[in-house]
């Protein structure tokens, strides 16, 4: 009788042993198993040029392209520069067939088209920041100034006598004056003696014909002598506050103040001694 029981017994197990082999090798069996098709899903499609984008130390950029579709190419240069790209019209459908190799922004987007804009945004002690590049056709005119560079608003100077009868300085030496802005051959001069920010920015803005944002109202006086340097270069000097919005016309080699910022100062996080 004890026999008869382990004999059973062991039955048992083996039956529920191989229940359970069974059971795996169902499981097993019911797993798709291909390795070379998952690959293919994982794999990225294969773009028909070879585009290389770096930004350390300074950023540059990488491409080899043979009659590749100038869409596709800006599509992907896009992408990598976080920046929006405008192609005209007749450049969409054009075939690029081109060589470069670690080249800056604008010498690489010139090999890339006949005509080209850049809108930048310009803060002290940053590298300009690219907001806008437009490829465009040859003939087909600049783009609107506010594409990408648009502010709701702008802050006005008002400039008169508080007081009738008071004739205006017209023949008061010019050496004299507190505050003078010139703006010739695309160069900018300012000279102030303790003159404030807020007003001095006003005359650049009018001196310049753009719009002038004052957000933060401050209390800061400029003493600066400035002469005949590049907006961009000028301003950086009167207060790390002021954002620039330019553009680059690379096929003229012009750049063309948009707008003027005074933001607020930056936030400084206080770490604990």
């Amino acid at each position: 009788m004890k026999r008869t029981g382990l004999y059973h017994y062991a039955k048992g197990i083996t039956l529920t042993v191989l229940v359970c082999l069974t059971s795996f090798t169902i499981a097993l069996a019911q797993k798709p198993t291909h390795p070379e098709a998952d690959a293919k899903k994982e794999a990225k499609p294969k773009l028909p040029f070879e585009l290389t984008v770096k930004t350390r130390p300074i950023l540059n950029i990488s491409l080899k392209a043979e009659k590749a579709k100038v869409l596709e190419v800006t599509q992907e240069l896009s992408k990598r520069l976080k920046v929006p790209i405008f192609l005209g019209t007749e450049r969409q459908n054009e075939l690029l067939t081109i060589e470069f190799s670690q080249l800056t922004l604008e010498p690489a987007l010139q090999l890339m088209s006949p005509t080209v804009y850049v809108d930048y945004e310009i803060n002290s002690g940053e590298q300009p920041k690219a907001l806008g590049i437009y490829l465009y056709d040859a003939n087909q005119g600049e783009p609107p100034l506010t594409a990408v560079v648009n502010g709701s608003n702008q802050s006005m100077l008002i400039e008169g006598n508080t007081e009738d009868g008071v004739e205006p300085e017209a023949e008061a030496d010019e050496k004299e004056k507190p505050l003078q802005i010139l703006f010739k051959d695309n160069l900018l001069t300012v000279k102030a003696k303790k003159q404030p920010l807020s007003l001095v920015l006003l005359k650049i803005g009018e001196e310049l014909g753009i719009p002038v944002d004052i957000q933060e109202l401050t209390s800061s006086i400029v003493d600066a002598d400035i002469s005949k340097l590049p907006v961009e270069d000028a301003v950086r000097q009167l207060s790390p506050n002021i954002r620039l919005f330019l553009r680059a016309d690379l096929t003229r080699a012009e750049r063309r103040a948009l707008r003027l910022v005074l933001a607020e100062p930056a936030k400084t996080t206080q770490q604990n001694p």
